[in-house]
């Protein structure tokens, strides 16, 4: 039995949790993956999984060795792909996961056009407002706007984006308009419940320091183009995207406000797992962004 499928067997069990799940992914029968398990346990004469009538686990030498293993493997995938494909366009599958309203409305774009320079790359983006779990999931990369959490993933950025305090002139004819944060607090406000912290809006207080406002209203949408349209319906103050708004402001449906305490943009990322030779379709996908949004997003 080769040792490298052997490597290939241990990891998959280590990730699926049974045999049968792993012989699957392998494309072999469960007898033969148990068999790859016991030859790699005694090549190197420890052993690395427990085994139970209901579970498997990984012995403590078994947990440190796939560590290791799965980054020596994933090294030697990226290393051959990019050897194969060195010298031809960039192919394969590419599975992505991006924002839903950044998705739709603006790579959309960019994605039609990358599909026609790299015809043999096949895409497959899922478009969600869920922070996806990129390895666990099988996506090659996401794209997050704001705030990224502490992870293993290397996130490459690709341009800033402003949030905007935004409200259409009628409502603020009727209701006049706010000049200092506090005066939030006697306005409808019109919540996008897709950021971190929805119910506080930040803003540079006088000293230039960050400070989050508790605001309220009782419009509260999980989507910034409903926001958007309640807005433009006269129905209260909103904070959105520049990419959601654009529009908007050009034909003078809403107009900025509180401008003098807009906080820096938040930046729009590419993650990606940490392996040291990155595949050529994800790294083509990321440059194509990159360059997309090299003199600036096409909203601002």
């Amino acid at each position: 039995m080769d040792r490298l499928q052997c490597d290939r067997m241990f990891v998959a069990v280590m990730e699926l949790g049974s045999f049968a799940k792993a012989a699957e992914r392998l494309a072999i029968s469960s007898g033969q993956a148990s068999k790859l398990i016991s030859r790699l346990e005694q090549d190197l004469g420890v052993q690395l999984v427990k085994r139970s009538t209901r579970s498997l686990a990984a012995t403590e030498v078994g947990q440190a060795y796939y560590e290791r293993i799965k980054r020596v493997l994933d090294d030697l995938d990226a290393l051959d792909d990019a050897i194969r494909n060195a010298s031809r366009l960039p192919s394969g599958r590419l599975r992505i996961s991006a924002p839903v309203t950044f998705g739709q409305s603006q790579l959309a774009p960019s994605l039609i056009d990358f599909s026609k320079q790299f015809p043999d790359i096949t895409l497959d983006v899922k478009f969600s407002d869920r922070s996806v779990n990129v390895v666990d999931e099988g996506f090659d990369l996401a794209l997050r706007i704001g705030k990224l959490d502490d992870s293993s993933l290397i996130a490459r950025k690709l341009c800033d984006v402003r949030v905007i305090t935004l409200a259409s002139p009628h409502y603020l004819s009727q209701h006049g308009t706010p000049t200092h944060i506090r005066d939030l607090a006697q306005h409808h406000c019109i919540i996008d419940t897709n950021f971190r912290d929805p119910y506080h809006w930040p803003y540079l207080n006088e000293q230039g320091h960050v400070h989050d406002f508790a605001v309220n209203g009782r419009l509260k949408f999980s989507n910034a183009e409903v926001c958007l349209k309640a807005a433009c319906a006269d129905l209260g103050i909103t904070r959105l995207p520049t990419f959601v708004a654009a529009q908007a402001l050009k034909e003078q449906q809403l107009v900025a406000i509180l401008q003098q305490y807009e906080v820096p943009p938040l930046g729009l990322y590419a993650l990606y797992p940490p392996a040291k030779h990155l595949a050529q379709s994800s790294r083509a996908f990321i440059d194509f962004l990159v360059n997309r949004f090299a003199n600036g997003a096409d909203w601002e």
